[in-house]
């Protein structure tokens, strides 16, 4: 769950640095996910990534599995990765946006963490 954590963080800080080459207000996007979904979306991600990696599957393995349940988490929330992919660079132009879509994501898997059973 560590790496998981330090690429949630690592993704979380290329975003907000990369809102240094901002246009001025770019518009948004025609299907752009509400904020509410993103979070969703980003947890399902993070915690199925977490779930491959503690597979311990060959790499290339590890990347069809990962492939494969993404698109299921893009069909279960009705859209698909390029409107996902799309939401998030216009979020993360966005830096507050980001910031609050983020933090909710964070508490959510910290949220999940604490239920988890002692090891």
């Amino acid at each position: 769950m560590k790496n998981s954590w330090l690429v949630l963080v690592l993704s979380l800080a290329t975003l907000l640095f990369s809102q240094c080459d901002r246009p001025e207000d770019p518009t948004p996007p025609a299907k752009l996910l509400p904020r509410g979904q993103m979070v969703e979306l980003l947890v399902d991600m993070h915690l199925t990534e977490a779930r491959v990696e503690a597979s311990r599957l060959p790499p290339d393995s590890a990347h069809v599995l990962y492939r494969q349940q993404a698109r299921e988490i893009f069909w279960r929330h009705s859209t698909d990765e390029a409107t996902f992919k799309q939401s998030l660079q216009y979020y993360g132009v966005h830096g507050k946006d980001l910031e609050e879509i983020y933090g909710a994501v964070v508490d959510s898997l910290g949220v999940r963490e604490l239920k988890l059973p002692k090891q």
